[in-house]
């Protein structure tokens, strides 16, 4: 939304570097002329009212038909010449996504930081095999796209995305790519602490959404923790003096614990079924 001062030269470049491919411009209820000068400069313009990066690779997954999709954003710090590098790699290799690592991250320092913190907590949480989840260039294959559900509706769906590609142990690969300054006029719609938050939400929610043995395990083993920091001395009491001299402290020990018994009985449910949707998913992509 909003990209007037940078749409025409990036809708230009990606026509030179892929003079036989599509270039859609996906209008999120811009307030300029961003429509327009796409259109104007050979983009095919298409429209998503509801505002969110997710909402907008949700209707374009659903309206484009390809074989391959090369995304990116229309401020003009990706370089176009470099998607035929990426698209050759996604070919030659069979692999169903390419990123775009950032060399370099221009920009805010929240953002440079925030983005290595990320980084670290995704591969702790989901795995080895990326060095830049929040790249926003992009090169999928059919079938990666229409296997992916896109249930986020801001940008964290490049988490998401990456996500995905874990979840079903799909080919990936990262090339190095530059990362330019953005042009004067053109702003950043990323807020370094709101949408920061919001990430770290998702990631949450989604590693209780696809392992949710490992994130209900962990609350589990917390509470157990501390049931047995408040039981033990009580038993030791009891077994020295032959009463229970702390009774709220033995029924709130014994309380966490049960609770603690539920939550690892919820997780290996909840595993089950994490199971079969991965198992969906699965389906899906070798149908595509």
């Amino acid at each position: 939304m909003d990209e007037a001062f940078t749409i025409g030269e990036v809708v230009n470049g990606f026509r030179e570097a892929l003079p036989e491919a599509d270039v859609y411009v996906y209008d999120n209820a811009s307030t300029d002329l961003t429509a327009e000068i796409a259109s104007s400069n050979g983009a095919i313009v298409r429209f998503e009212p509801l505002k969110g990066k997710g909402r907008v690779l949700r209707r374009m997954f659903a309206d484009i038909d390809s074989d391959v999709y090369v995304i990116a954003d229309g401020d003009g710090t990706y370089d176009p010449s470099e998607s035929p590098l990426l698209v050759k790699k996604l070919l030659e290799e069979r692999l169903d996504m390419v990123i775009g690592s950032r060399t370099l991250i221009s920009g805010r320092t929240g953002h440079k930081n925030g983005n290595r913190a990320f980084n670290i907590i995704y591969k702790w949480l989901f795995g080895e095999g990326f060095t830049d989840i929040f790249s926003g260039y992009r090169v999928l294959s059919r079938r990666y796209v229409k296997s992916f559900p896109t249930r986020s509706t801001g940008f964290e769906i490049e988490t998401e995305m990456s996500v995905h590609s874990s979840q079903l142990s799909l080919p990936v690969a990262e090339l190095p790519i530059s990362y330019g300054e953005r042009q004067t006029g053109s702003v950043s719609k990323l807020r370094t602490i709101p949408d920061g938050w919001r990430i770290l939400r998702k990631m949450l929610v989604l590693l209780k959404d696809n392992r949710p043995m490992a994130f209900f395990g962990f609350l589990g083993a917390l509470l157990s923790s501390v049931s047995m920091l408040l039981g033990i001395p009580v038993i030791l009491d009891f077994i020295d003096t032959g009463l229970v001299e702390r009774l709220p402290t033995a029924i709130a020990a014994t309380g966490i614990a049960i609770s603690a018994l539920l939550i690892f009985a919820l997780g290996v449910i909840l595993d089950s079924v994490a199971r079969y949707r991965i198992e969906q998913k699965r389906l899906a992509y070798l149908n595509a």
